[in-house]
């Protein structure tokens, strides 16, 4: 019975210091960092597959990449995985940002601000939310359509036509561009910050990682960027 007793007070000592880890700042920033490296990778997959359309090939070669994306049973999991790592993601940014914004004097914040960071890295929450706004805007134009017509229909919807139909639309095409730079500049802050919250911040490999997160930073919103402006100025069609 007491052999009982402890086990169950053991239990809850480990409960309680798992959630007081991750409700900490530290471990929100733990938190933050893992679920951003996380989305990181799915940015690399997503810009891969998206850049297939420079094959200028009628589109074959990117549907085949869209058609794997959207069939293999292990990327339909990962999407699962990958649309709660955004939710928590978001959530714990915006708790950051909170807690910064209570432990922090305003008008300490107005001096010493432009000293101490980056205008980016004090205007994580409002590029966060403005990427927000962009990716439902981009997931409702194709992701959550064509998924929805999956569950619906069983079939898929065609990807590279609905793409062309709308990057000759000047608005989306000028949109697009907005959201690419918003994701520059969250790349740019974000992916260093990530590593050094979980604690790889040494002299031997952070000139690596910040070469690294400039150049992941440049690369990906302008291949991403490219699409649209291509198709609008018509260097790759039907």
């Amino acid at each position: 019975m007491r052999i009982g007793l402890q086990i169950r007070k053991t239990k809850d000592k480990i409960m309680a210091g798992f959630i007081g880890f991750f409700t900490s700042s530290i471990g929100r920033k733990v938190v933050m960092a893992t679920t951003g490296l996380f989305l990181i990778s799915f940015l690399i997959v997503h810009c891969a597959v998206n850049a297939l359309i420079f094959f200028n090939d009628g589109g074959k070669t990117f549907n085949i990449g869209a058609h794997f994306m959207g069939t293999n049973p292990v990327i339909r999991t990962i999407e699962i995985v990958l649309i709660i790592g955004f939710l928590v993601h978001i959530i714990q940014g915006l708790m950051i940002w909170r807690q910064n914004r209570k432990a922090r004097p305003i008008n300490y914040a107005v001096r010493k601000a432009s000293q101490n960071s980056t205008w980016y890295s004090r205007s994580m929450a409002l590029l966060g939310t403005l990427l927000l706004l962009f990716l439902i805007i981009h997931t409702s134009n194709f992701w959550i359509p064509n998924r929805i017509n999956q569950f619906i229909y069983g079939e898929e919807l065609p990807l590279y036509e609905m793409m062309l139909e709308k990057f000759r639309n000047p608005l989306q095409v000028f949109l697009y561009l907005f959201g690419c730079f918003l994701m520059f500049w969250h790349l740019l802050h974000g992916f260093k910050s990530a590593f050094q919250s979980l604690g790889m911040n040494h002299s031997k490999y952070n000139s690596a990682i910040i070469f690294s997160g400039a150049a992941f930073s440049y690369i990906v919103p302008f291949v991403m960027a490219m699409m649209p402006v291509a198709i609008y100025c018509g260097w790759i069609g039907e």
